[in-house]
This record gives C-alpha cells, sequence and structure tokens, in this order.
C-alpha cells in the first residue's frame, strides 16, 4: 500500500527522457519532439506505467495554441477568443445559440426515431456531446481521444509542418459518464451516449471533457475564473512531430480524412447534424 499524496506526475518535455515534471513546465514547453509513430506510442505506454493514477485521453492538433502567458491552451469552442477571452455578450449569445441547438436536435431525433430520443430529452449533456462532436455550434466541451493513432491523425490533417498531440490525466472512468467533484471535471465516452447510427464518434473513440458541475449558463460561468476553464490543466505531456516523415513505418498508416469523418450516405446522425446546423443558421 502506498502513502496517500505519494505519487508524482511524470513527463517528457525536453531532450532528456521521462522525469517529474509540473504541468506549468509541460504548457510552457516547446512539446517533446518524437521522429516516428512508434517512439510516440513507446514513450505514452512509460507515461501510463508511471502516471497509474491517472487514465490518459489524447487530443491532436495543427498548431499549440497559447494563452496570454504563454501556456498551451486546451479551450472549449464555447470559451475560445484568441489569445484573450470572449466578452459578456459573445457568451451570452453563444449560450443561447447552444439552447437553441439543443431544441432543433431534440426536434429532429424525435423525427427521425432515432434510438436514445428519451435520454436525449433528459440530459442536456447528451445533446451537447452530439452538437459538439458534429460541430453543429459552440459547446462547454472539448473532444479527446482514448486512440493515440487517432489523436496523431486528427494533428496530421491540418499538413502543417509541425503538429502537436497532447496527453491528458483523468480520473478513473466508469460508465459512460463520469464525474468527479474533487477534479472538477466530467468525462464523457459518445460510445456509449450516442445511437449505433453515429459512426463517427465509434470509429474516432471519442471522449469528450467538461466542467463539473456542467456549465449551463453564462450566469454559472461567472462563478469561474477564465483560466479554470483551460484544460491545459490537465496536460501531463506535449509532443511534437513532422507528419511527413512521422508516418513513415508502414505497420502503423495515418487515418485516412475519409475514415475519420464519414459521409452523410454512412452516417445518418452527421447527416441529422447538418439539418440542424442548417436549420440554426
Amino acid at each position: 500500500m502506498e502513502t496517500i499524496g505519494s505519487q508524482k506526475t511524470w513527463s517528457f518535455f525536453d531532450h532528456r527522457g521521462c522525469q517529474v515534471a509540473k504541468n506549468s513546465a509541460v504548457r510552457q514547453g516547446a512539446g517533446h519532439r518524437v521522429g516516428s509513430y512508434v517512439e510516440l506510442a513507446t514513450k505514452i505506454a512509460e507515461l501510463q506505467f508511471r502516471n497509474r493514477d491517472h487514465v490518459l485521453l489524447f487530443r491532436g492538433q495543427g498548431t499549440d495554441h497559447r494563452n496570454v502567458k504563454g501556456n498551451s491552451s486546451l479551450k472549449p469552442s464555447l470559451f475560445r477568443g484568441g489569445r484573450g477571452n470572449p466578452d459578456r455578450v459573445t457568451l451570452v449569445e453563444r449560450f443561447e445559440r447552444l439552447k437553441r441547438a439543443e431544441q432543433i436536435l431534440i426536434a429532429e431525433y424525435a423525427k427521425e426515431k432515432l434510438l436514445g430520443v428519451d435520454r436525449l430529452k433528459r440530459h442536456h449533456l447528451l445533446r451537447w456531446s452530439i452538437l459538439q462532436h458534429y460541430e453543429v455550434c459552440s459547446t462547454p466541451l472539448l473532444d479527446v481521444t482514448h486512440s493515440v493513432r487517432i489523436a496523431a491523425s486528427f494533428a496530421s490533417l491540418a499538413e502543417t509542418d509541425t503538429a502537436f498531440l497532447y496527453v491528458l490525466g483523468v480520473p478513473n472512468l466508469s460508465g459512460a459518464n463520469t464525474a468527479s467533484a474533487e477534479a472538477g471535471l466530467q468525462i464523457v465516452r459518445l460510445s456509449s451516449v450516442c445511437p449505433p447510427s453515429a459512426v463517427r464518434p465509434h470509429l474516432q473513440e471519442g471522449y469528450l471533457l467538461g466542467e463539473y458541475p456542467d456549465m449551463t449558463g453564462y450566469e454559472r460561468k461567472e462563478n469561474y475564473y477564465p483560466y479554470e476553464m483551460d484544460f491545459g490543466r490537465r496536460l501531463v505531456a506535449k509532443f511534437s512531430f513532422k507528419p511527413a516523415s512521422f508516418w513513415k513505418n508502414d505497420d502503423f498508416p495515418r487515418v485516412a480524412r475519409s475514415a475519420l469523418y464519414p459521409s452523410e450516405k454512412s452516417d445518418p446522425v452527421y447527416r441529422l447534424a447538418l439539418g440542424v446546423k442548417k436549420r440554426l443558421g
């Protein structure tokens, strides 16, 4: 039995190997450079072994967005505003737009008689999950994945010279929605909340991160400082790589865009989401 509080956070963040690191050092760093997918997967395996108090989830981006302090910033789309923070008017408008999108989504779900419509009506977090993952509108949730390969493939889609993969530590997962009052965090497993006809989240092994309790409106948001709504605070490691040479091992090819984003024809919920977005205007 280990003494409570004895576990430290281990990371790769400079030219040296895996070492004890603070979150601020990881966020301020340039990103630990890896040359191939195999090297990345090997180092993430060590991170998971050493950081055994956390489950690791991943996010890939073509750009390392920074806040005014120069720290890597991973904010949900609803709270983004360049290097600053969106003003009150912008946030109120975004929350109102989200509410309208929820109403349209419920109506379309019922119309199409999709599996899970009753759950969708009862739980706004489920509605947010679909609206976020299908990019209908801004929500208080952040897209991540349980798959290193999926995250690295997403990062490569931007076709930038350098791409980034972020490793986030979250509490142990339990069921479709894991809520941690201590961490102020909830994690949604998309495969458990989306109907089987929603192909995209299943193929992407998608999860969503959100604040706990839910940030249901501007009034609730006022109880938090802007820096608290940044999932960069959960960052365990940040890797950088060059997509042009990263996928050189044919045993682990990059996941194609068409596989990450199934067409309307093969994903009925995507088709429904496009209709919601059109009605939302």
